[in-house]
């Protein structure tokens, strides 16, 4: 068993390992770019607390990590009108143009994955990744 959970993790690193290093060819850093396509893909107006859950990392990561998109021009920061203290982010046309240019490239991984696994081996692995999330998501939690 012992040598089962190894074996799994080191492909699991191996994997992560790949997707992290594809090159793309970035003016930020893909975390960055993750929350410009959160933001982007929002129908809501999006708060720091939004992204913050939905990527399950501390707030003041995502408010650091907002300020370098404010301050490179791909994002704007919305004061509320009823709380000083509040605010929501809303993407700017320089930031739409990022995110367009790099989907592509973005995706890329995914892409061939789907297409050289086939559709049923693809469905299944991404279930299975889903499923994996949400065990650690809850483990996290707890």
């Amino acid at each position: 068993m012992k040598e089962n959970i190894v074996t799994a993790a080191d492909t699991v690193a191996m994997f992560c390992r790949l997707q992290m290093h594809a090159r793309r060819d970035l003016p930020i850093r893909s975390s960055e770019m993750g929350v410009l396509i959160y933001i982007q893909k929002q129908e809501e107006e999006v708060t720091p607390l939004m992204i913050s859950n939905f990527f399950q990392i501390a707030k003041p990561s995502v408010t650091t990590m907002i300020n370098e998109l404010i301050k490179k021009n791909y994002l704007l920061k919305v004061p509320s009108a009823t709380d000083r203290r509040s605010y929501t982010v809303s993407i700017t046309e320089k930031g739409q143009e990022l995110v367009v240019s790099a989907h592509e490239e973005y995706f890329k991984a995914i892409a061939i994955l789907e297409e050289k696994m086939g559709a049923k081996d693809f469905k299944s692995f991404i279930e299975l990744i889903q499923k994996a999330n949400t065990i650690l998501s809850e483990e996290r939690r707890e």
